[in-house]
This record gives structure tokens, C-alpha cells and sequence, in this order.
């Protein structure tokens, strides 16, 4: 009946097919917003000390019954919940623009060995801090030393990954040398954790294991900068993500210029992935499985929509994971990533089997 009195409807497909898109995909967004908001709630409210979740809202709305219970909302559980947004967010941003630029469903932000380069710097200012020099033993006592190895280490990697980019012509050798970087550091690591005390290795193990509940509010002011400044870089490569879908030589056909399209995107990869990793340790695959649970709701490539939504999913699901990890009705708390490996590991197992019969 419209199409009689606005033919234009009609003829006009292009427009006809935005709009059944943006339909489409508002309601999976809608979904990813209600998710965030409850886990978010429901991550403050838990914990080893009982509140009621009505007292919860009572706290943030700046009417503390009690004053302990307002010292816990907002001295460790509201920056610990923040902190769930902000790592997820950035890890799984840094994943989908790892799998669109590689082309390969089973690359993540750690492909480039960014993890690895930040633990072998903690490696060092941990295990060989107290056994060390008097300079590495001052550093290591320093509140910030392990946020600061860390970026330092991804930082060293970063460097050398982008002088390799930009020498390097197909994705496929950059994703090569990215994993043998991440191999060569590693086995560093391995060397000093063998020649370290006991009590060092212990605290560096923990530090592996992944941790959203340490960041002060100083922390979570620097991890936002890092997000943000990642992510309007991953906004501004939309075009170019959405090109390198259908390979290289379309892309530069668009008139992609592939070297500095590639360039950027791995720095806001290693910016977001290097600084949670700073922050919140080595948090194993958030970033490789959430855009492909994404894709379950939004049948969609445009990176238009897959960024936010992505990001979304990703701060929806380590609030998941810290709620498990928290043990509900238990003064236990699981590692992170303990929780993470066994969500992301069947995600994994699942694109694998999928892939056999359909192609990336």
C-alpha cells in the first residue's frame, strides 16, 4: 500500500535494504545493552559480604545505609566491575580487528605477541627484582612497577611489529612473526622463571592467572584513555576493515591504502590489548571468542555495527566470568582466566568444526 503513494519505495532498494538492516540488527544491539546493564548490576551487588540488591541502588544513588557497605560498592566493587567494562570492551575490539585483518577466525590480540612481550618485562622486574640489583629490587617495590613493565613490554614488541609491517607486504608473514616473537619471549620467560625463588614465581603465576579487582581509580582513568584512544582509531578504519573482508586486492581496488590501513589497525590493537594486559595481566581469549558469539546475534560484516556491538559482548562477558570467578555464597574467588579458558575454549573448538565446512 505505501509503495502507491511513495513509489519511491518501490525503486528505491538501496534504501529499502538499510532499512531492513538497521531493523535487523536493533534488536540484538537492545539485547547486548539490557545484558551489560544487568551483569553490571549483578556484579556489584556479589560478592563475599551479603548486600541487598536494593541497598545497591541505595548506595549509587548516594544513600548509604551503611557506611562499610558504601566503602565496598565504591572502593572495589564499582572500580572492579569498570574495569570488567573497560578490558572487555578493548579486548574484544582488538580481537575482531585481529580476525578482519588477518582474515583468519582463529587470530587474536595476542597474535602479535604483545602478551608476551608484557610478560617478559614483568618477568623480569618480578622474579629478578628481589634476587637482582638494587636498582630492579626499588623498581619492583613500586605500586606501579608491574603496569609499567608491562606496558614498556608490549611497547618494545609494538615497535618492532610495526618495523616489520611496514617491510613486510602480505598479512600471512606478519602473523608469522608476530606468533615467533611471541615464542621467543616467552621461552625468556620460561628461563627466568626456572632460575627464580619460590615466593617470586608465586607472584608472578598470580599475575598470569588475570585480575580486574586490583585497578585504582587512577588506573581506570589511564585504562579509559587507553579505550578510547583505541577505539576511535578502530571507528576510523571501518572502511578499510570492511574492504580487507574480501581480500587485499579489492581493498586497493576501493582505494584502500593497505600499508597504513594495516599500520593503524595494529596500533589500536596493541594500544587496548597492551594496556589491559598492563593493567589486568594476560586475559586469555575474550578477544578470539566474543566476535564470533557476536555474529550469533548479528548476522552482519559491516564493522559499522560489529565494533559497538562487539564491544558489548565483550564487557558483557568478563562481568559474566567475574561473577563465576566470585564463587556466589562462597568467600572463594576463582582466577580469571580460569573462567574465561573454559567459555572460550569451546568457542574455539566450535569455529574450528565450523570451518570445515564453511570458509572463513
Amino acid at each position: 500500500m505505501l509503495c502507491v503513494f511513495f513509489p519511491s519505495l518501490h525503486t528505491d532498494k538501496k534504501y529499502a535494504s538499510k532499512v531492513t538492516f538497521r531493523t535487523s540488527a536493533a534488536k540484538p544491539i537492545f539485547i547486548l545493552i539490557l545484558s551489560l546493564a544487568g551483569l553490571f548490576m549483578l556484579d556489584i551487588s556479589m560478592g563475599s559480604v551479603s548486600i541487598p540488591f536494593g541497598n545497591v541502588f541505595s548506595i549509587l544513588l548516594g544513600n548509604a545505609p551503611n557506611s562499610v557497605w558504601g566503602d565496598i560498592i565504591w572502593q572495589f566493587r564499582f572500580p572492579k566491575a569498570i574495569t570488567c567494562i573497560l578490558a572487555g570492551a578493548a579486548l574484544s575490539c582488538s580481537g575482531l580487528m585481529m580476525q578482519t585483518l588477518f582474515r583468519n577466525p582463529l587470530a587474536g590480540p595476542d597474535v602479535l605477541g604483545l602478551s608476551s612481550g608484557a610478560s617478559l618485562l614483568v618477568a623480569i622486574v618480578i622474579l629478578a627484582g628481589a634476587s637482582g640489583s638494587s636498582i630492579l629490587f626499588q623498581i619492583s617495590t613500586n605500586p606501579w612497577s608491574v603496569a609499567i613493565a608491562a606496558s614498556i613490554g608490549s611497547i618494545m614488541v609494538l615497535i618492532l611489529v610495526i618495523i616489520i609491517a611496514q617491510k613486510v607486504r602480505d598479512n600471512v608473514s606478519l602473523l608469522i612473526i608476530g606468533l615467533m616473537l611471541g615464542a621467543a619471549t616467552s621461552s625468556l620467560v620460561s628461563v627466568l622463571q626456572f632460575l627464580s625463588k619460590a615466593e617470586d614465581l608465586q607472584a608472578f603465576m598470580i599475575w598470569t592467572l588475570g585480575s580486574v579487582g586490583g585497578t585504582s581509580w587512577r588506573e581506570i582513568q589511564v585504562l579509559s584513555c587507553i579505550l578510547v584512544a583505541g577505539a576511535l582509531i578502530a571507528l576510523q578504519s571501518m572502511k578499510s576493515l570492511n574492504a580487507l573482508l574480501l581480500g587485499e586486492n579489492y581493498a586497493q581496488s576501493l582505494g584502500i591504502h593497505i600499508r597504513r590501513s594495516r599500520f593503524w589497525i595494529v596500533m589500536a590493537t596493541s594500544i587496548m590489548a597492551g594496556g589491559v594486559t598492563a593493567f589486568c595481566g594476560p586475559i586469555a581469549f575474550v578477544g578470539l571468542a566474543v566476535p564470533h558469539l557476536v555474529r550469533i546475534l548479528i548476522h552482519t560484516s559491516n564493522h559499522k555495527i560489529l565494533i559497538p556491538a562487539v564491544m558489548m559482548g565483550g564487557a558483557s562477558l568478563i562481568l559474566f566470568c567475574d561473577i563465576l570467578a566470585q564463587l556466589p555464597g562462597s568467600t572463594q574467588v576463582l582466577p580469571l582466566n580460569a573462567i574465561t579458558s573454559l567459555i572460550g575454549a569451546p568457542v574455539v573448538i566450535w569455529v574450528v568444526v565450523r570451518n570445515k565446512r564453511k570458509t572463513f
